[in-house]
């Protein structure tokens, strides 16, 4: 019941993930200054606030690295938690020509999701997200250097309703660096 859930959501957290369309050149160094913003590592809770899973609360710890080169994209992976359950997640995202392409976990194909498109506007990304005939996207959005937002949302007929919420807030390594003596 609720591993087959965490995976769903998981995935989809995990696009606490970003995408752009670069369409010049400054707007590719923005979208990859985006990505980078994303990298690190990020903690906090979330909700599926509808559907069958309503009220589910989780908790998600993530790493993201930002693909390095020219290309934008990033990379995620860590662990989303519901009570006992621990379920593994990941998601790459990857520039391709002027759109964006994906997965969470293993995609669509598998238990996972497919990233199909997407857009980085300023401190906000909203990808476009498929598992066979489910429509969707994931909106991140940095609300400054050390906490993003990210909703995920299906479309149902011809609406897109929310269905979980996630908080993150990067986590600060805290060791301080002293002499040996």
């Amino acid at each position: 019941m609720y591993p087959r859930c965490i995976s769903i959501f998981c995935a989809a957290a995990a696009v606490l993930s970003p995408l752009a369309i670069g369409s010049t050149a400054e707007a590719a160094k923005k979208d990859k200054a985006f990505f980078q913003s994303v990298a690190g590592n990020w903690k906090g809770p979330g909700e599926i606030v509808a559907g069958k899973y309503k009220g589910t609360k989780f908790t998600c710890d993530l790493t993201g690295v930002a693909q390095e080169g020219n290309k934008a994209g990033v990379k995620l992976d860590g662990t989303c938690r519901v009570g006992v359950f621990k379920q593994p997640m990941s998601a790459v995202i990857t520039e391709a020509g002027r759109s964006y392409k994906g997965k969470f976990l293993d995609g669509g194909a598998g238990k996972g999701l497919d990233i199909v498109s997407g857009a980085v506007s300023g401190d906000k990304v909203v990808l476009g997200i498929n598992r066979s005939k489910l429509n969707g996207a994931m909106i991140a959005r940095l609300e400054d250097d050390n906490a993003m937002k990210v909703t995920i949302s299906v479309k149902v007929e011809d609406k897109m309703i929310p269905v979980i919420g996630v908080t993150l807030n990067r986590q600060v390594d805290d060791i301080k660096v002293g002499s040996i003596e």
